[in-house]
């Protein structure tokens, strides 16, 4: 088993009981897409959530971001953490790096859950990361947040946002980029996990956001078809399930727990 190396991530735990090891999307970090979701979970579990190399003031990697090496890092934080078995909740980037976990350290792994995610990106995710990556290199970080909202909320939602409220959320947007966005970026258009699923022997919930702009719920659907055993559930949501649906896909996480006793 072969790597390349990160520096420790940082990384935050919280309560105590059976492992939870959280795992984040490309362009944000612990806070931007578990803040609400942890106070909950850590009451019954031990919370391990590491931020990414560029995210939560973890720093940067030193070379090359690969999806081993960052699934390496994650486990490492949680071992260090004296978690020696977690369940991995992950979220969109962090779908991809959960089950290249389980694959990678099938002993540690208890159980995944994988929402708003992929095995590999479809083509209109490329071209959506292509663009990410292009308006970050010309620091157009304006346009990056507009295109950023457009990808990362349901067309409902944004649309019901009262007017005079955009220009923040969009200030916001461009103000919170994390500085390692573009290599996340990069990582998820060249990862591919396909090969990894039939191998997955662990209980395994699939939540598919199904408005979502940025990863097709149909890249869900192939996710739960060929992870043998897995269980498979829909929001209607847009990709960022944590602002449009927290509640709907915090009871899917707790129900799945609490069923499989992990």
């Amino acid at each position: 088993m072969t790597s390349t190396s990160l520096p420790p991530l940082r990384t935050t735990v919280r309560g105590t009981g059976p492992g939870l090891l959280l795992a984040h999307g490309a362009g944000g970090s612990v806070a931007a897409h578990f803040a609400a979701l942890m106070p909950v979970l850590a009451e019954r579990h031990t919370v391990v959530a590491p931020d990414y190399p560029g995210s939560g003031g973890s720093p940067l990697a030193p070379g090359p971001l690969t999806l081993d090496g960052l699934a390496d890092a994650l486990v490492a934080a949680a071992t260090g953490a004296g978690v020696e078995s977690f369940t991995l909740v992950g979220y969109s980037l962090g779908t991809l790096v959960s089950v290249r976990a389980a694959a990678r350290h099938p002993g540690r792994v208890r159980g995944l859950v994988l929402t708003a995610g992929m095995a590999r990106p479809d083509n209109a995710m490329l071209a959506s990361l292509e663009l990410w990556r292009t308006l970050l290199a010309a620091d157009d970080r304006k346009a990056f947040a507009r295109f950023s909202a457009l990808s990362s909320f349901s067309t409902d939602f944004f649309n019901a946002l009262p007017q005079e409220q955009v220009p923040a959320l969009l200030h916001l947007l461009a103000s919170t980029v994390p500085d390692g966005t573009a290599e996340q970026a990069g990582l998820v258009a060249t990862a591919d996990t396909t090969a990894d699923l039939p191998g997955i022997a662990v209980p395994t919930l699939v939540v598919a956001t199904t408005r979502d702009n940025l990863v097709s719920p149909a890249n869900s659907r192939l996710l739960a078809d060929r992870i043998p055993g897995a269980e498979y559930a829909e929001i209607e949501a847009g990709h960022a399930v944590m602002v449009e649906r927290q509640e709907e896909w915090q009871k899917l996480l707790l129900e799945f727990l609490g069923r499989h006793g992990l």
